[in-house]
């Protein structure tokens, strides 16, 4: 065992409690605007941490609506807490968050913001493992809490899966992915040598920036996979928070600009291979986000978007499009670089799906190498052909038929230039995943794939050369028998070899596929069925069960059309 290793196995005893109680040393700063609603929610989470949080920094970014009263009624019987109102709205999060860091005493800081909150035992597991690392900065997983339903998805599981202390992060270059600044510790005086600030103002992405000045610095870093913060996501707000309103090209222009900024930072420090990954993250991260969504903008919405685009990615070079060259950020990158206006914007959205599905048709140039399309031959798809199975971006149709015993869920599965035959695919596991709990899962049936005749139809794409199909009954009730929620489907193709790829399906929307449709129930009366095709193009059911979900249905239904 390495000295690394055992490091990282001393910092898993004490971040696990078995150490002694950490002293008071650490600072918490939380900031807000406008938040009374939430506000008072974070500081007891930050003061409830314990003995070891030495005082928590609330700043106030001039709110209008009461908080401050609130914070110092608070304030007035926990002796802990400190209370900054600055004078004028500053438009952003950095000053505020600047403000919070310039009045810190504690030889450690963390930063919380007013809509969210510290699990228990976040600060304690925290400290322990920076002090027992002698790192300058210690991580946790951050999970993201959807709200009102309470599902949590984990920010950047692979990062924090493991305890491990990383001497320098150009050596775990998956850092540069964690964008976030409120699931670390930081030491106080190791930020303030460095000079490690937010960007003041009106800034958006203003983490983005300051984990780019705190990985050029390069600290000693010690991870953990304790949660140790909680992302409150409330997308039905009046004010949504600036990571949830893209619908706004600037907001666009300001996460490029954020990316940019990012970059120079870790180049200017000398951090190559890091500022390299910070390109290819915003390749599969922020660009495949963006176009997921493209469909919902105007036109002048996507001609702007499109034009900010370019002119950024105009800036990579030869070695950023080298890199993992079949990879979906890339191909789509290259695609935007080589139209000078918008194009193939429902095929693009299926490349950026999660998993990716690269749709018909599938161009060849006059040589035969596969190309993006006939309009833009100049970007060659020839990497796929070395791409394992497992990991080629497969598209497969799903389309949604009632019929007199039931609903039927038929799938095609589309040849890819040779590759999907070459692999012999066997089988398709079927199942539905619950949106609000991923756990619940309703298995379908394991099914043949079995090829089949090109028999053109109205919804067909031109240039899908060999198909795949299979058929089954969607057990609706079974479905509805956890109560109102959406449901997105989940494939497995299984290939000769047994080798597997996780898929989703492009649903089709001709006539009638997509209508809502009432099923009855004995245990329920009735069962209300929408299908519907996701941001990413995929196949999804709302089921609504009985009088009272009906009813949900529409109360959703308005506070979407309201918002």
């Amino acid at each position: 065992m390495n000295a690394e290793s055992e490091t990282a196995r001393d910092t898993e005893g004490q971040a696990d409690g078995h150490g002694e109680r950490p002293p008071a040393e650490v600072a918490v700063v939380v900031i807000g605007y406008d938040d009374a609603a939430h506000v008072t929610d974070a500081v007891r989470s930050a003061l409830a941490q314990g003995p070891a949080v030495r005082e928590v920094v609330a700043v106030d970014d001039c709110s209008r609506d009461g908080s401050v009263g609130l914070l110092e009624r608070l304030s007035a019987s926990e002796p802990r807490l400190k209370v900054i109102r600055r004078r004028a709205n500053s438009g952003g999060c950095g000053t505020p968050r600047n403000t919070g860091l310039d009045a810190v005493t504690s030889p450690y800081v963390m930063f919380l913001d007013s809509d969210d909150v510290l699990p228990p035992g976040a600060v304690d597991a925290l400290l322990a493992a920076a002090e027992g690392a002698h790192a300058e900065v210690a991580g946790g997983l951050c999970v993201r809490r959807e709200l009102p339903s309470g599902r949590e998805v984990p920010w950047q599981p692979r990062l924090y899966a493991l305890h491990a202390v990383v001497p320098l992060p150009a050596q775990r270059t998956r850092l540069v992915h964690d964008t976030l600044c409120v699931n670390k510790l930081y030491r106080t005086a190791f930020l303030r040598a460095h000079g490690i600030r937010f960007p003041e103002g009106r800034f958006p992405y203003e983490d983005v920036v300051f984990t780019a000045r705190l990985l050029a610095a390069a600290p000693r870093i010690a991870l953990i996979p304790d949660r140790v913060y909680v992302w409150h996501v409330r997308r039905s707000q009046a004010r949504l928070s600036i990571s949830l309103d893209r619908s706004g090209v600037e907001n666009w222009r300001a996460r490029t600009e954020a990316c940019r900024q990012a970059y120079e930072v870790l180049l200017g420090a000398g951090q190559k291979e890091l500022a390299r990954t910070a390109r290819a993250k915003f390749l599969d991260h922020d660009l495949r986000m963006y176009v997921r969504e493209l469909g919902l903008r105007d036109a002048a919405y996507r001609r702007a978007w499109w034009e900010l685009t370019r002119a950024h990615l105009a800036e990579y070079d030869a070695d950023d499009w080298a890199r993992n060259p079949a990879a979906p950020g890339r191909l789509i990158g290259r695609v935007v670089l080589a139209s000078p206006e918008p194009c193939d914007l429902p095929r693009l959205r299926e490349l950026a799906a999660r998993p990716a599905r690269l749709y018909p048709p599938y161009a060849r140039a006059a040589d035969g190498t596969p190309v993006w399309s006939d309009a833009v031959p100049q970007v060659s798809l020839e990497p796929l052909r070395a791409r394992p199975v497992r990991a080629l971006p497969l598209a497969v149709d799903a389309e949604l038929r009632p019929g007199a015993r039931g609903t039927r869920l038929r799938l095609r599965l589309h040849e890819l230039y040779g590759r999907v035959a070459q692999a012999g695919p066997e089988t398709v596991d079927v199942e539905w995943r619950h949106r609000d709990d991923g756990d619940v899962v309703i298995h379908g049936a394991t099914l043949p794939l079995a090829p089949c005749a090109r028999v053109p139809r109205a919804d067909d794409t031109v240039g899908s050369s060999g198909t795949w199909s299979a058929e089954t009954v969607v057990d609706l009730l079974a479905l509805a028998a956890p109560g109102a929620g959406t449901w997105d489907l989940r494939l497995r193709i299984r290939f000769r070899d047994g080798a597997s790829r996780d898929v989703t399906a492009h649903a089709l929307t001709g006539a009638g596929l997509l209508r809502r449709r009432a099923v009855p129930s004995a245990r329920h009366g009735v069962v209300l069925v929408q299908p519907y095709t996701t941001h990413s193009g995929a196949l999804a059911l709302r089921v609504a069960p009985g009088v009272r979900g009906l009813l949900s249905v529409v109360r959703a239904r308005l506070r979407r059309l309201l918002h």
